[in-house]
């Protein structure tokens, strides 16, 4: 019942189908707050027959937002979160998402308020990246007055996908990639001919993007064990995990 905002990637069943279910659910839970629904135009109006066919006196509303799948733009901003839409490689148009805190205002160094004996004026504007004018007349830039006492984090979902390197400069520096590894190395025809990535084509991107840590998952029925797939990927980036279904990943706080 916490989830407000819904992103889906393409429109594959494997994606799609369980929305209708969830929003049966959270109706009958008693939801009244709206739902936002992130995906491709043409989910829309399929989503809107199944409510009405599946989904009896729906109590809240249901707020469809059109993306395009070949721009790379904010899609949400709630101004301590922003959304981004990345264009992926599949054999239908596919969005992956990337999720970016945004910085919050600065501290303002505490030794520097007794010293300037700053108003409480004074301190919101700084904290508003405004310099400081002293008594003397000369400028205290806010870069000296201010530090922060953290970064922002980042994550980054790309699924469904094939290996494409134009996502590099997208995701730079991200802290968590998910990327989705379908396929072994030796089956890169396949994920070629499918439309989908292997765990060393993952790995890759996760490196040239010099993401922080990289998970990959959305594996092909075909492997019984996916523990060969997660060593081939951490032989090109070794902090690479592969997911199971139920698993929570933290982005820690990076203090400054």
């Amino acid at each position: 019942m916490k989830i407000n905002h819904i992103f889906i990637s393409h429109l594959h069943g494997d994606h799609t189908l369980g929305l209708i279910g969830l929003i049966s659910s959270f109706n009958l839970n008693g939801r009244k707050s709206d739902l936002h629904v992130y995906a491709h135009k043409g989910l829309e109006n399929n989503l809107l027959f199944n409510i009405n066919f599946f989904v009896n006196d729906l109590n809240f509303k249901v707020v469809f937002h059109s993306i395009a799948p070949n721009k790379h733009q904010v899609i949400y901003d709630d101004g301590k979160i922003t959304v981004e839409s990345l264009p992926l490689k599949h054999k239908i148009p596919s969005t992956g998402f990337i999720f970016r805190e945004k910085r919050g205002f600065p501290n303002i160094r505490k030794e520097l308020i007794e010293k300037y004996s700053l108003t409480l004026a004074e301190i919101n504007a700084i904290r508003n990246g405004s310099d400081l004018t002293a008594a003397d007349g000369h400028i205290i830039p806010n870069a000296e007055l201010t530090f922060y006492s953290s970064e922002p984090r980042s994550y980054a979902y790309c699924s469904d996908t094939m290996y494409s390197e134009k996502l590099i400069g997208m995701i730079k520096n991200v802290d968590l990639l998910y990327h989705e590894a379908t396929f072994a190395s030796t089956d890169e025809s396949l994920a070629k001919q499918t439309g989908h990535s292997t765990s060393v084509q993952a790995a890759t991107i996760a490196l040239k993007s010099c993401a922080k840590k990289l998970i990959i998952g959305h594996f092909s029925s075909r492997y019984k064990k996916v523990s060969f797939l997660e060593d081939e990927a951490r032989a090109i980036f070794e902090n690479t995990i592969a997911v199971e279904d139920g698993q929570v990943f933290e982005v820690p706080i990076v203090r400054r």
